[in-house]
């Protein structure tokens, strides 16, 4: 493919490889229209020009900072609200009360790839009539009860990041429903050029090249393999540490249209030691579990002034954060290795 590439002298602005892995995306992912981007905090940028999003979006505090930062780039605020404590993902229940006048959006996140509650959010959309875009970056794949959970919303936007189920090594995605929008989106991301002398929109340069395209088109061959690899790692996991007092394995009803990105883990007070000195213990042995999410993005300097970023007003999302941890699942991890993961994991019950 690299020969290719360079045979082709064409390296990036919608090569042939771009084209093809937007065709097979579109054929694998079941959905209408997709646009590559290099990243996906450009998409989720882009995203929101695209829709023209402006004054107060209501958000969730407990994702990856990119969700939040995408609002601060286009000046809108983001308004948090507190998290559903079975899903992790926002609230529905928590919306309405947030909204105001100035309200003019829902950023919502499939947290772990764990679909939000769609239908609920769609109606609050439709009340008050706001336009609702999913950061979809940990979902590539993932279904819900009625097919892809990509096809909701007006937008929802995929990180191919490199740690990511499917990734592209760096890169992201916009979905969306018509060409009209997606015309748009291809606009915005290649500076709003239309032709060599039109431009029509403040444009960003969004582009993914040719090279990552190539190596998405390469993933995609064996994604269905990797996926279930994950699931095996996934399925040894709720064997071993279910049973363990103060492990709550969150995501442990939950197997049919998962992705297996994720194995998040609760750690509470009956389990002998904070979740921090799991996290201590587990690296001091070159295991590199991370503490996604924490701290909560309503706590970092640039949020925290917020009023909506008030810890009273996001008990479960702050709670979840002081306990969470994501163990290490990959393809490749072997049997050997995940189950001494799991002895050390286990070793506090017998300290």
């Amino acid at each position: 493919m690299l020969q290719q590439i360079w045979e082709s002298r064409v390296l990036t602005n919608g090569g042939s490889f771009h084209q093809l892995l937007e065709v097979e995306l579109c054929r694998f992912l079941g959905v209408e229209q997709i646009s590559l981007f290099n990243n996906g905090t450009i998409a989720l940028i882009t995203a929101l020009q695209a829709l023209r999003i402006t004054g107060e979006v209501i958000t969730t505090p407990f994702s990856f900072v990119a969700t939040s930062h995408a609002l601060l780039w286009n000046g809108i605020k983001p308004v948090f609200v507190d998290i559903d404590p079975n899903t992790l993902n926002i609230n529905p229940a928590k919306i309405e009360a947030a909204i105001t006048p100035k309200t003019t959006a829902i950023l919502a996140v499939h947290c772990y790839g764990r679909p939000c509650d769609v239908d609920a959010i769609q109606l609050i959309a439709e009340r008050y009539n706001l336009k609702v875009i999913y950061d979809a970056a940990h979902a590539f794949g993932v279904q819900c009860h009625c097919g892809s959970v990509l096809n909701h919303g007006d937008l929802t936007v995929l990180s191919f990041h490199a740690t990511k189920v499917f990734n592209t090594f760096e890169g992201g995605a916009i979905v969306c429903r018509d060409s009209s929008t997606k015309k748009r989106i291809d606009y915005l991301k290649n500076f709003g050029i239309a032709d060599e002398i039109t431009v029509v929109a403040p444009g960003i340069n969004g582009k993914m090249a040719e090279v990552n395209a190539a190596f998405g088109l390469l993933q995609l061959k064996s994604i269905m393999q990797a996926i279930e690899a994950r699931r095996s790692v996934w399925v040894r996991y709720i064997s071993r540490l279910a049973v363990i007092k103060g492990i709550e394995c969150i995501s442990s009803d939950w197997e049919s249209g998962n992705n297996f990105g994720y194995f998040p883990i609760l750690i509470t007070n009956e389990y002998g030691e904070s979740r921090d000195a799991l996290f201590s213990r587990l690296r001091s042995q070159e295991i590199f579990s991370r503490r996604y999410f924490y701290p909560l993005i309503s706590d970092m300097p640039m949020y925290r002034s917020l009023e909506s970023a008030n810890p009273s007003n996001l008990e479960c999302a702050k709670l979840t954060a002081e306990r969470v941890l994501c163990l290490p699942i990959y393809e490749g991890l072997e049997i050997a290795e995940h189950d001494r993961i799991c002895s050390i994991i286990e070793r506090t019950i017998d300290d």
